[in-house]
């Protein structure tokens, strides 16, 4: 310790040498000594350390100086307060001083003491002390008129720490307010600007009341009608604290517009500038607010955005047509004359407003389609603008009306009811296809425009259109062809340029046909190859995969060499060369490397007869690269693409050193190298069957049985399938399987976890396997290591428990096995018969052998057989569960096989066997989900008759079983059933009216189907029953609604505003469904309206991931900060809707901030009472742990610290140890957003 301080006060005693290099010296080694974390001083040596510092700053010379002010920020965290008090004293007086070079040195002191402070939320007092001195000083320093510079660095460091710590500053908001409203007045513009700043950091987290008196004040001194440069002030003011305060301005939005709707008349393009500037903010702030106000700015941007008074546009266009050469003359001769360009301000006026267009189109896509009758030929009208900064403005604003029209159109991922067909109708993607001319129109000029700037401009644009209306361009693309030329060939274009004119190419081909193309072979060939030999890498790149996708134009696949009206032969030279120039250089870039690799298979892919007696040397560089390791993956993936080529490519040069390198790749890690291995394989030996012994694919199969196991299903999938491949190509290679992969298989064939892709691809593996007649696997062999498991005794040592769903994979297998082998089926089916007859057979395999009959009875193999008749129904009479419920399996699958023999007996045992009625309909849905609609259709009626006399039995396990058949049967025939459905509705008890609407529900499935257009027509009738008296009818309503917002939102999205009332009526707590039971000594309260709440809830949490448009979101918001409040399930529901909440709007979560905490902080701070039982310990654990994952997400939000409650609250997380080690597990343990000092005090 004592060294530390000698160390030290050697230092101090050279800072007082007149050497200034010795000052110097010593000076740099303080600095060097503070910024160890291990030095601490004692109080003598930090008073004497800070006076030090404090002399040097008044230093001669500068260095030193700087030096001095550079040790004051480690300074602060070592020294106690009352130094940094000190330290702050004196700089603030130094700043008041009349020596200029002091003031400036002595507020970058400040400015450098004000970032090192430690901030509010770490909860110490330092902070608020130090803050108080400075601003109480500053205050006084801004009342100084007579010197501006010291006005001017005061307002500086007030904003640097109004930013930084103004949570600190609460008690001085409103006397910083006071003084500086009136600087906003200051005759110097510059005291102007840095007021605005100031007062923009002090607008988010000022209280309510100080903002409603700034804007108050702004409101009035504007209706006196100042002077034009003040107005401009207040106005920019007001723009400022908009984009600052957000949502606070919307109150106060219906007296501001008109205002500043007034001043943007007034003749001063800066005031007009900034008016636009206020709109931008207000929108993009407060877009619900400024509903009213839409129409009003709209017209107001579209009558500026082409005001240029010093222009005339006409006499251009006329010129234009006839040589677009003489303007640029014109122009020049022009500006020679007395008027000069730079006095023209009228370009911010037109900047300005283009983007607070931008602003509207991308806040509200709900007008999108009004956007394109009003804002879209204004702005098409103004691509012509002269000044380039402008014009790049108008290209930005039409690509977001672009984005926003694919937003819109494909919101719903690439499947679904908006996708495909539909699509075509989206109205706005319509009225974009009209326009496509028009805009090519405009911009192919422009493509040649010597402006760098709007050449990229161009090309984003072109890419968005391409990207929103795929395939649009493709009339156009000779009028865009010679632009994306120049923008490759012309020697001023910079690289960014070219790569932007390539990447935009690429999009081009990739979303249009060939044909569009080939005409222009000859043209666009030279440029891209140019490109490819460029030196730099990513020009490279980029051209690479052009020449790519120029191959596959070249020849599309699936066309021979004949038939095609294209010919490639004089353009493959050219390509190929300079590709293979690529492909051999080592010396080059990774992505360089891989796209020459891939572009070089494709060409071998689809020209790969026409390389003639090169191809044996590209393949050979090919097996080169699959042996590297940096370029192996891609190696893979480009030889199964040539393996599986149309135009047969001789490989017998290189395949069998092939087979064995990616035999030893199936052993690595990677599993992307596994899986593209195995796809290369697979193709391999399909095509190339001929040429590989069986002794080369040795070494693949064993690979193999490691990689067919439950852990990879994908991987598993992908294996058996190459297996089915070996199978039908080279059986003779499979001899030793049964010992290496089949147990693996089978294994894999019990397992719980087999379905889907896997499952389909065992079966299709066993059949390939018994047809290839390989010598040790018979049909008899396969059938028993299949059924074993399944016949040992229950008490046997090995028997482990079988999962359900392995007796529904085996029995998918032991039929495909009977489809392949026809003869041997009536055998099988016969000692299944038996088995379930044997009462001595074990439980598993009579459930087994029902559920094989069933299988096999699927493919139609059984005919009407009596005796199985009456072993099914001998089994529904069974003492176990399982046997009856495999029994009502296999008649459904029986019944789908030949209705004829089965329906009508079905139906009649629904009827005369009320007991069974539940396993019956079981079959009976099994038979509609199955059955082709065309096989159904006869027996419509008779289903449908049966079932509507059953909607409205007691059992509800029964009630949602017939409705799921009817909703089901209605896709058979939606034109006639769902009318009667409608009907159902008028007529039953609420018992029945609840199997309808559930019936609906089944209706609604995640594909496009016929019933789509009937349903959306319908929907609304069938939603009606939300205000149903019947409290569980209300409840279905919501499942059925909710069903909808998931899987097909398109059929609600426009009576959401009939429907939310009524929803968020449901979550509302009703006092009249609370009852209380009594239990023996205690009463228990039973709440029956939470189920239908808690319905309402998770409709509300799909509409926030599928209609979040066509929501109000801050009345969403209402009734979610109820949810926060109610009963267990529905705060954890709440919880994740809050997190969604601020991850999609965040703004409208941070407007409703205060109101939201309260109940997160009193979920996180209820303790459990001592004596309770443990699960009301793990519920209330799991409901802190949900609401601080909520906290963690609200924190995320740079804006949610500035609420002075929010603080609050982050700070009690921090200071208690247990909330504190709750906020860090869910964040994942990564220390979390309390930056990384203070998350080492908590532990």
């Amino acid at each position: 310790m004592s060294n530390v301080s000698y160390h030290i006060s050697n230092l101090l005693e050279k800072m007082t040498s007149t050497d200034k290099d010795f000052r110097f010296m010593a000076t740099n080694d303080l600095m060097l000594e503070l910024q160890k974390d291990s030095i601490k001083l004692d109080e003598d040596s930090e008073r004497k350390v800070v006076s030090m510092l404090l002399r040097l700053l008044e230093d001669k010379n500068g260095e030193v100086q700087n030096l001095a002010v550079k040790c004051l920020a480690p300074l602060v965290s070592k020294v106690k307060e009352p130094q940094v008090e000190t330290m702050v004293d004196t700089l603030c007086s130094n700043m008041m001083s009349d020596k200029e070079q002091l003031r400036d040195i002595s507020s970058m002191g400040l400015k450098t003491v004000i970032a090192e402070l430690p901030l509010p939320s770490s909860g110490l007092t330092l902070t608020a002390g130090v803050c108080k001195k400075i601003t109480s000083q500053l205050i006084g320093a801004l009342g100084k008129q007579e010197d501006v510079s010291v006005q001017l660095e005061a307002l500086d460091i007030l904003s640097d720490m109004l930013g930084r710590l103004s949570g600190a500053l609460v008690s001085f908001h409103s006397s910083l307010l006071s003084s500086l409203l009136p600087q906003l007045t200051s005759p110097r513009m510059a005291v102007r600007k840095r007021s605005i700043l100031a007062l923009g950091h002090l607008v988010p987290c000022c209280s309510p009341a100080l903002f409603s008196q700034l804007t108050e004040h702004l409101m009035t001194e504007l209706a006196k009608g100042p002077p034009t440069s003040v107005t401009r002030t207040y106005i920019q003011c007001l723009a400022t604290i908009s984009r600052q305060g957000g949502h606070r301005v919307g109150e106060h939005l219906e007296k501001l517009i008109p205002m500043v709707v007034k001043f943007t008349h007034v003749e001063d393009d800066e005031l007009r500038e900034y008016c636009f500037q206020a709109f931008e903010a207000f929108i993009r702030r407060c877009p619900k607010e400024m509903s009213p106000h839409v129409a009003t700015v709209t017209q107001l941007c579209l009558k500026f955005m082409t005001f240029d008074p010093n222009y005339n546009y006409d006499d251009e266009e006329e010129e234009e047509e006839e040589d677009s050469m003489d303007i640029e003359v014109g122009l020049e001769e022009e500006s020679d004359d007395e008027y000069s360009d730079d006095d023209d301000m009228s370009w911010k006026v037109r900047r300005s407003s283009i983007k607070c267009l931008e602003a509207l189109i991308h806040t509200r896509r709900d007008l999108l389609l009004s956007f394109y009758s009003s804002i879209c030929p204004a702005l098409l009208a103004r691509f012509k603008e002269r000044e380039e900064n402008v014009r790049a403005d108008v290209f930005a604003a039409f690509s977001t009306l672009l984005r926003q029209t694919r937003v819109g159109s494909s919101h719903h991922g690439p499947v679904g009811p908006d996708s495909g067909a539909s699509r075509e109708d989206e109205p706005a993607v319509a009225t974009l296809k009209k326009q496509v001319p028009v805009i090519v129109k405009t911009l192919h000029r422009q493509l040649k425009d010597k402006s760098i700037k709007s050449r990229q401009g161009c090309f984003c644009l072109l890419t968005e259109l391409a990207h929103t209306v795929p395939g649009a361009l493709e009339q156009h693309v000779p009028a865009l062809i010679p632009g994306i030329v120049f923008s490759l060939t012309d020697k001023s274009t910079s690289s960014t340029m070219r790569i932007d004119a390539l990447s935009f190419f690429h999009v081009l081909l990739l979303s249009h046909p060939p044909q569009a193309f080939q005409p222009h072979m000859q043209v666009l060939l030279p440029p891209v190859v140019a490109c490819v030999e460029d030196s730099f890498y990513k020009i490279t790149s980029e051209a690479l995969l052009v020449s790519q996708q120029l191959v596959r134009v070249m020849r599309p696949q699936g066309q021979s060499a004949t038939a095609a009206a294209f010919d490639p032969k004089p353009f493959v030279r050219e390509v190929f060369a300079a590709t293979l120039k690529r492909l051999k250089a080592t010396d080059i870039d990774q992505e360089v490397k891989e796209r020459a690799i891939s572009c070089m298979g494709h060409m071998v892919c689809h020209l790969g007869d026409l390389l003639g007696t090169e191809l044996q040397g590209v393949l050979s560089i090919f097996l080169d690269r699959l042996k590297n390791e940096i370029t192996r993956l891609t190696a893979v993936r480009t030889i199964a693409l040539i393996a599986a080529s149309p135009i047969k490519i001789e490989l017998s040069s290189i395949l069998s050193d092939t087979l064995s390198v990616l035999g030893s790749f199936l052993r690595k890690n990677q599993r992307a190298l596994k899986l593209s291995t195995l796809a290369c394989l697979t193709a391999l030996v399909t095509h190339h069957a001929a040429g590989i012994k069986p002794a080369v694919l040795e070494p693949v199969l064993s690979e193999l049985p490691s990689l067919v196991d439950e852990s990879d299903m994908h991987v598993s999938q992908v294996s058996i399938t190459l297996l089915t491949c070996m199978a039908k190509a080279c059986p003779s290679s499979l001899a030793k399987i049964s010992s290496s992969v089949l147990p693996g298989v089978f294994r894999l064939v019990h397992s719980p976890l087999l379905q889907g892709g896997a499952l389909a691809a065992i079966v299709d593996f066993l059949q390939a396997l018994v047809q290839s007649k390989t010598n040790n696997l018979s049909y008899s062999q396969l059938l028993k290591s299949l059924t074993e498991p399944f016949h040992r005794s229950p008490s046997s040592a090995d028997s482990s428990i079988i999962h359900r769903q392995s007796y529904h994979s085996v029995a998918r297998c032991v039929a495909a096995l009977c489809s392949a082998c026809p003869k041997e089926t009536p055998g099988t089916v016969a000692s299944l018969i038996q088995e379930v007859k044997n009462p001595g057979s074990p439980e598993s395999a009579r459930v087994l052998a029902l559920l094989c009959l069933g299988e096999v009875g699927r493919s139609g193999s059984l005919g009407g057989s009596k005796e199985v008749q009456g072993v099914i129904l001998e089994a529904f009479s069974s003492t176990s569960e399982e046997v009856k419920t495999a029994a009502s399996c296999a008649l459904g699958s029986m019944a789908v096989g030949s209705l004829s023999d089965y329906l009508p007996f079905l139906l009649k045992e629904i009827v005369s066997q009320p007991r069974r009625q539940y396993l019956l309909l079981h079959s009976l849905k099994e038979v509609i989900s199955a059955c082709p609609a065309s096989s159904l259709s006869p027996h419509v009626e008779s289903i449908w008759t049966l079932l509507i006399q059953n909607c409205e039995c007691q059992e509800e396990g029964t009630r949602n079983l017939v409705a799921e058949c009817l909703g089901k049967l209605t896709l058979v025939n939606p034109a006639q059933l769902l009318p009667r459905l409608k009907q159902q509705l008028r007529a039953g008890s609420p018992v029945a009216r609840s199997t309808v609407v559930t019936a609906i529900k089944f209706t609604i499935v995640d594909h496009p189907a016929p019933v789509d257009s009937l349903l959306k027509g319908c929907m609304g009738d069938f939603l009606k029953t939300l205000q149903d008296g019947d409290i569980n009818v209300r409840r279905v309503a919501l499942v059925m609604f909710n069903s909808a917002a998931h899987n097909k939102p398109s059929l609600i999205r426009g009576l959401l505003p009939k429907v939310l009332p009524h929803l968020y009526k449901e979550t509302q707590i009703r006092k009249d469904l609370i009852r209380e039971v009594e239990m023996g000594p205690f009463k228990h309260t039973v709440d029956d309206g939470l189920d239908v709440r808690k319905a309402a809830f998770e409709c509300m949490y799909t509409l926030l991931d599928s209609c979040l448009e066509g929501l109000d979101v801050l009345q969403f918001l209402d009734h979610v900060e109820e949810g926060l409040k109610d009963h267990y399930d529905i705060r954890m529901l709440t919880f994740l809707m809050l997190a969604r909440l601020v991850s999609l709007c965040p703004a409208a979560v941070v407007q409703r901030l205060d109101r939201l905490v309260e109940p997160l902080k009193a979920t996180c701070t209820t303790k459990v009472k001592a004596g309770s039982v443990k699960q009301e310990f793990e519920k209330q654990e799991e409901l802190r742990r949900s609401a601080m994952r909520a906290v963690a997400a609200l924190l995320a939000v740079p804006e949610v610290e500035r609420s002075p409650s929010m603080a609050d609250f982050a700070n009690q997380i921090r200071t208690n140890a247990d909330m504190a080690s709750i906020f860090q597990s869910v964040q994942g343990g990564e220390g979390g957003g309390f930056g990384s000092a203070e998350s080492m005090d908590l532990s």
